[in-house]
């Protein structure tokens, strides 16, 4: 038998042991796979039988009209292989009810006219199948160590087709967000076009974090590609496959497919780890821009690799990566280690959205520069979708698998100059401080999103304090001296836009209680504190009350 074979009820009948034995039904089921063989004499064999076992009996189930067909679903039920009779000893012919229930599920019924030895049987069928799982298990062993060869040799992936195309004799495939596929042999235009759809749409942004995972893509009536996931930090990357017939036994072409995926996932990170070797120059180039020392935009394009457009422009996305140790016991080593993790699957989340890119790690703080060609009016959307997609994908896997980590990242508006990244990076940080203070905008990444904040960040705060004190301060002065919680009251309030029930629903009290505190609101700040300009005014320092308030509490 083929390594990709499984030994089925026809291959059994061609056994010597067979030569007396006929099939009295279930002709349809002749390449049902024979998995083990069973005596069993018992009425009750659901509990004792595996799929594709082969059950041997001299029929004494047979000796009782009642229960003959609940014997034979049972079998059906439990997927068995099939069912071995003998005839002479216990009986000697089967109902023809019995056989069309048989031929009617494709239920191999197999019937020896004279007494046999069922020991000659099963040690035969067992040896064989034995042996087959043995041969199987060397030629997987012989794969697991040409492909090991082949990948501390070099990170070709094409070779591992090649020898994966050697071993299943199979057509394989190789799908990547990052680089060029690769058929082996090549398929036909529109089956290699229908393969890429199927792949970006159901396996590219498939969220995992267990790489045991196999897909199917039912290419047409004879063709069905087999697919296993190469995953490298929770986040598919590429993926193998073969094409197969939809009936073809898939086990042993299952455990290749693993062993190729995971031969794939380490050459994927290990040509990420040699790019973090090679990022001098990057590094050069982000501190230049960061202090201002490039003045010509086409010298600063052309440092980061990109082309010079004749028409159109590029989109510039300058942001800033903190990445938080809150355990006190990380050490150095993991420290580094974390951040190295965090840089790999940076770069290839950034490579997987064709995003060319400047990364640079100081310290705890990545900085990160992005370029996208602007196509059409949605370019600029898209890059900031794609941030967004990349920024969940770190946190994701940062609260998933590192210890005590955690991820704030900031973008500075969206520019169509590289050499204007320094002002990028200055709004990255002021995002990454009002996400970090207040807590509605935890979940803000981009400056253009930041709304009133942009401009309360950048207010001085010897004007903001004073801004706060002149509209809050008699309201902040009376709650230290009585506890009313006026601030709060009045912030409430105007949130829920002078509706009295929403705000007393807000602050959990009841609304005489709400009441009470709008008379003092009125004898303290005057009857005219809900018009518009006063609203504005007032609204305005609360925001900035909160931020100084939730900034002092941060430095403490």
């Amino acid at each position: 038998m083929r390594n990709d074979r499984v030994f089925t009820i026809k291959d059994m009948l061609d056994r010597p042991v067979f030569d007396r034995a006929r099939l009295a039904a279930g002709k349809a089921g002749l390449s049902r796979q024979v998995g083990w063989v069973h005596v069993l004499e018992i009425t009750n064999v659901s509990p004792f039988v595996s799929p594709h076992d082969l059950i041997l009996s001299t029929g004494l189930w047979l000796q009782s009209a009642e229960g003959r067909e609940e014997y034979l679903l049972q079998l059906i039920r439990s997927e068995a292989a099939g069912l071995c009779v003998e005839f002479g000893t216990s009986i000697y012919s089967i109902p023809e009810q019995l056989i069309e229930l048989a031929d009617r599920h494709q239920f191999p019924l197999i019937v020896f006219e004279q007494p046999v030895r069922f020991v000659e049987i099963t040690q035969d069928i067992h040896s064989l199948l034995i042996n087959h799982q043995h041969q199987l298990l060397k030629s997987l062993e012989s794969y697991s160590r040409k492909l090991q060869q082949l990948t501390l040799q070099s990170t070709d992936m094409s070779a591992v087709m090649n020898l994966l195309h050697n071993y299943a004799a199979k057509p394989v495939v190789y799908i990547s967000s990052m680089e060029p596929g690769s058929f082996v042999p090549d398929l036909p235009p529109e089956s290699e076009q229908a393969i890429y759809t199927w792949y970006e749409q159901e396996v590219e942004h498939l969220d995992l974090n267990d790489s045991d995972i196999e897909l199917w893509f039912h290419l047409d009536e004879d063709n069905v590609l087999l697919c296993h996931p190469v995953v490298c930090f929770g986040q598919v990357f590429s993926a193998v496959g073969m094409l197969v017939h939809p009936t073809a036994p898939v086990e042993y072409l299952k455990l290749l497919l693993d062993y190729t995926a995971k031969a794939a996932a380490t050459l994927t990170l290990r040509s990420q780890f040699l790019e973090e070797k090679m990022v001098r120059n990057q590094n050069e180039l982000i501190q230049d821009l960061m202090n201002g020392n490039i003045h010509q935009e086409e010298q600063a394009q052309t440092r980061m690799g990109l082309r010079l457009l004749v028409k159109g422009q590029y989109w510039f996305a300058g942001g800033v990566m903190e990445i938080e140790h809150q355990w006190k016991g990380t050490g150095r080593e993991r420290m580094e280690a974390n951040h190295q993790d965090i840089l790999v699957l940076l770069r290839s989340l950034l490579k997987k959205n064709n995003l060319t890119s400047l990364i640079m790690l100081k310290n705890n703080q990545v900085y990160l520069c992005c370029a996208k060609e602007e196509i059409n009016l949605s370019t600029r959307d898209q890059l900031l979708r794609a941030l967004e997609g990349i920024v969940g994908d770190v946190t994701r896997f940062a609260s998933r698998n590192l210890k005590q980590v955690a991820i704030r990242v900031g973008f500075g508006k969206l520019r169509s100059r590289l050499t204007e990244m320094h002002d990028s990076l200055q709004e990255a940080y002021q995002v990454i401080e009002v996400s970090r203070t207040v807590d509605q905008m935890e979940h803000v990444h981009f400056y253009e999103r930041m709304g009133i904040y942009q401009m309360l960040k950048a207010l001085p705060q010897s004007f903001l304090q004073p801004f706060v004190n002149d509209h809050l301060g008699v309201l902040i002065e009376h709650d230290r001296a009585y506890h009313l919680r006026l601030v709060v009251t009045l912030d409430a309030y105007l949130r829920s836009f002078g509706s009295k029930r929403d705000a007393a629903a807000r602050l959990f009290i009841h609304r005489q209680t709400l009441y009470n505190r709008l008379e003092k609101l009125e004898e303290l700040l005057g009857s005219d504190f809900m018009e518009q300009g006063r609203r504005i005014c007032l609204e305005m320092a609360l925001l900035a009350h909160a931020m100084i308030e939730d900034e002092q509490l941060h430095h403490r």
